[in-house]
């Protein structure tokens, strides 16, 4: 598997937010035995939230599958990614106030053209 999956992120309290998921995508790495697996871009503040994008190389995402097994497929979502943003938003829920992960390509080219 090669490649990245790119979340957009929108948040209330970027470095919350941002501490959050830095820390679970390290424990993630130390896990699976990855590095530098993961990288993040600056905050843009607009309408009270904080956006920015992190993008996750997809090879780590194949190793949380495989760590997880079955407990991977029974994650709500259709395909690896959407049940990856399930299985970050669960882990991140409690340790950041209100945030919203989405898959960066699916926004690009919503049916409703907002982005």
């Amino acid at each position: 598997m090669d490649g990245r999956i790119n979340i957009n992120v929108s948040a209330v309290d970027y470095d919350k937010t941002s501490k959050a998921l830095t820390h679970q995508l390290t424990l993630l790495e130390e896990m699976v035995h990855g590095q530098e697996d993961f990288v993040m871009t600056d905050s843009e503040f607009a309408f009270g939230w904080h956006f920015f994008v992190v993008s996750v190389n997809k090879d780590l995402v194949q190793k949380l599958v495989d760590l997880m097994g079955n407990d991977f497929e029974k994650l709500k979502g259709k395909g690896i990614e959407k049940k990856f943003l399930s299985w970050l938003t669960k882990n991140i829920e409690g340790k950041s106030p209100r945030f919203k992960l989405a898959i960066k390509e699916e926004m690009e080219s919503s049916k409703y053209g907002i982005f």
